[in-house]
């Protein structure tokens, strides 16, 4: 994918006019890849990444400057110098306060993001008809030291079979590193708290069915040579890299859907900025049926209260939250002077 030399380019897309400019910068230093690249890429893979994205307040991650760059996540659009057309979406943060995001309606948004600097787009797991209830619940399955990829496409054949068991779907995706995420659409009828209860009743399933393999625990000295399910992916204002998206490392990978058969064959490295337009070209978007069947995550609920009333709570969230209604201590074990001791 070659740069273009103009300084400027205008080109329709979705209907609209987007300005591409300084197409020759180069975004990806280490492969040569520049803004027009990356402008282009996201064309070339349009309806898979507006499947992932469409009508969903989105964080950009940009890198104005190339991926060695600053680098920054904006999680508001400008009030003024931005197209007519641009729609947004008002979200609220944990911290009560109040932003609107880009909630990209076509691939236009999409595009003009792309001119703005971004490589990585991050979606909340809500549409604008309801900011407040998830349709998407998110599996981060996320290798510790001493694993890998392979432990984590393990980890994922494991979580298929329980989901098998449960009467859900899930759609796995490299995240463009070493981990899996694997997807649930789900029904816009539950809070964030109450969805992220359910992913760690999830996960907690996984771990006791291999505990060799998966953990859930928050902090990092307890988690061991294992994969962790981060279930915080859920909590309000986390977001993960969307199917389609290009990660900002040298290797200029994308976060890229796969089907289940595949998943134990690939190597995500092979999936990057030059070969996904092509793979999308030839076979389609191998989550082309996501939407089809949202899923009620009332047995996760269930798990939940039966773990709670087992003794098994709520787990900490993120440091940057307000403290939650039932979370344990955020202090890392080894520090916790209250906590027993062998």
């Amino acid at each position: 994918m070659a740069g273009s030399k103009a300084a400027v380019e205008e080109i329709e897309v979705a209907g609209h006019t987007v300005r591409l400019s300084s197409p020759d910068r180069v975004i990806f230093p280490q492969r040569g890849f520049t803004k027009a690249d990356v402008f282009h890429y996201y064309l070339s893979v349009g309806d898979g990444i507006m499947r992932a994205l469409r009508d969903r307040p989105t964080t950009l991650q940009r890198f104005p400057e190339g991926i060695e760059g600053e680098m920054f996540f904006q999680k508001r659009v400008p009030a003024r110098g931005v197209p007519p057309w641009i729609r947004t979406a008002e979200i609220s943060f944990p911290s009560s306060r109040k932003a609107a995001e880009l909630c990209p309606a076509d691939l236009a948004h999409v595009a003009w993001a792309a001119q703005m600097g971004t490589v990585v787009y991050h979606p909340w797991p809500v549409r604008a008809a309801d900011v407040d209830r998830p349709d998407e619940l998110r599996i981060d399955l996320d290798p510790q030291p001493g694993t890998d990829f392979t432990h984590a496409v393990t980890a994922a054949g494991e979580l298929r079979a329980l989901l098998d068991e449960l009467g859900a779907t899930g759609w796995p995706k490299t995240s463009g590193g070493r981990g899996v995420h694997v997807y649930l659409r789900i029904h816009p009828r539950w809070t964030f708290v109450e969805v992220r209860r359910a992913t760690i009743a999830l996960a907690r399933e996984l771990a006791r069915r291999r505990p060799d393999l998966v953990t859930t625990a928050w902090w990092k000295e307890e988690r061991g040579s294992r994969v962790f399910v981060d279930f915080n992916q859920m909590a309000r204002d986390r977001t993960i890299a969307c199917a389609y998206s290009l990660r900002a490392n040298p290797k200029a990978t994308v976060s890229t859907p796969v089907d289940w058969a595949e998943l134990t064959e690939v190597d995500p490295d092979d999936f990057h900025l030059g070969t996904v337009p092509a793979r999308f070209a030839e076979r389609g978007d191998p989550h082309a049926g996501i939407d089809d069947s949202p899923w009620d995550i009332s047995p996760l609920l269930e798990w939940a209260e039966r773990d709670a009333a087992a003794g098994q709570g709520d787990l900490p969230y993120p440091p940057e939250y307000p403290k939650m209604p039932g979370e344990p201590k955020r202090v890392q074990p080894s520090k916790d002077r209250d906590r027993p001791r062998d």
